[in-house]
């Protein structure tokens, strides 16, 4: 397992380093001169190239991107902002909890209301409740989340004033944020749980365990729900991903002070470093989040720590023979 994780952690490496280059090309090609956005359209000529050289922008694009890399690899420096002329890694530490708050709230927010009502989907197939979460989940998937945001907004909180329009200075300022970013993860866990549900329940040992006596809740929850976690835990890594994306929008339409605001500010300034920063960091996130995902299969499914300690001792079994 140790040297599962190890290799896990390892492979970042070139995942950061490659998401590194995606973005450091965009940048390059990227219409937009972050030197006329600092020192205004107006500035002198001397004023522009004074700008570029003290940015570093006049060195070749090999070398910025050389330079960049050695910084992060020797000091875990990911330079300055263009605007503030703060390190990018203070702001984005100080902003990241926030962003990381909204999206485990929206995802436990989802998965309390959407794998119970898989369930129920499951049990009842075909039956009202079925064909009600099912057209109710396809909708939340379906919803672009933008347009989604928009609506609760006018109508919680400007039409009946119920929650606040921004910031999530009070309980309340949370509720929309997480409802917008959680509606979509509704939807793709009640199909997830519905999918596995059913494939579980019909195998051979639920009805075992049903012609034991068993209490249909103890047959569903004990020996069904814990078997179909499998593929509902996969879902939720990449569901946890793509709400790191998702904060994104749901920052900058609710005001909330978190790395997504902060790399849209940057694009619109064209502060290379910050969104650069931004994106190395939710990479990183999101590779550890998977690592995460990963090791809880084994805790879930006995059959994955079975395999992971057969391959310790056939690795410690050709030890012993080749000494």
């Amino acid at each position: 397992m140790l040297r599962y994780i190890v290799k896990r952690l390892l492979w970042m490496i070139p995942v950061v380093i490659g998401v590194l280059c995606i973005v450091f090309v965009l940048s390059v090609v990227t219409p937009g001169d972050p030197v006329t956005t600092l020192v205004g359209a107006d500035a002198s000529a001397e004023a522009k190239e004074a700008m570029r050289e003290k940015l570093g922008l006049n060195d070749p694009v090999y070398v910025r991107f050389a330079n960049y890399v050695i910084k992060i690899v020797t000091k875990g420096d990911l330079g300055n902002s263009y605007t503030s002329n703060q390190p990018v890694k203070t702001e984005i530490l100080d902003r990241f909890p926030v962003t990381l708050k909204l999206t485990i709230a929206s995802v436990i927010v989802a998965l309390l209301l959407s794998v119970p009502l898989g369930i129920i989907s499951a049990v009842k197939r075909y039956s009202w409740i079925d064909n009600l979460s099912m057209a109710l989940s396809l909708i939340g998937v379906s919803i672009p989340q933008f347009w989604f945001a928009l609506l609760t907004l006018l109508l919680f909180a400007v039409n009946l004033r119920w929650l606040p329009a921004s910031g999530i200075s009070s309980v309340k300022g949370w509720v929309l944020p997480v409802l917008m970013i959680g509606v979509g993860n509704m939807g793709n866990f009640a199909r997830t749980t519905r999918a596995s549900m059913l494939e579980v329940i019909q195998q051979d040992y639920i009805r075992t365990a049903r012609a034991k006596g068993q209490k249909e809740a103890t047959v569903i929850i004990k020996h069904g729900l814990r078997n179909a976690l499998i593929p509902i835990v996969a879902n939720v890594g990449n569901v946890v991903g793509i709400s790191l994306g998702g904060a994104v929008i749901a920052e900058n339409i609710f005001s909330v002070a978190g790395v997504g605001k902060y790399m849209l500010d940057a694009i619109n300034s064209r502060d290379w470093p910050a969104v650069q920063g931004g994106i190395i960091l939710l990479a990183i996130a999101f590779s550890i989040i998977m690592l995460i995902m990963d090791l809880l299969y084994a805790a879930i499914d006995p059959r994955l720590k079975s395999e992971f300690r057969a391959r310790g001792r056939k690795k410690a079994g050709r030890k012993l023979q080749v000494a």
